[in-house]
């Protein structure tokens, strides 16, 4: 995949949250709807972010973002969001 974000922009791929088990390995079905998660990990960093006046991210980094930010793209069969860097809330460390 080559997607290279433009400006002050991240493409980031959704981290997917883990089932919920019991500690005996049963796995617990959600019946509510599941929500899209708020957490991803940078897969490429636009070049006006190292010019930025705001703090920046790196790729590999695990962020938490808005929950409506971002346009979702869909390249090579998977689901990438592409986000300004204003929109991500903090980094996972």
């Amino acid at each position: 995949m080559n997607l290279r974000p433009l400006n002050e922009r991240i493409a980031i791929k959704q981290i997917e949250p883990e089932e919920k088990k019991t500690d005996s390995g049963i796995v617990l079905p959600d019946t509510a709807k599941k929500e899209k998660p708020q957490q991803g990990e940078v897969i490429a960093v636009g070049k006006g972010c190292a010019d930025s006046e705001l703090e920046t991210v790196e790729v590999g980094d695990i962020v938490v973002f808005d929950k409506f930010a971002g346009t979702n793209v869909k390249i090579d069969d998977e689901e990438i969001i592409v986000l300004s860097l204003e929109d991500v809330l903090a980094v996972i460390e």
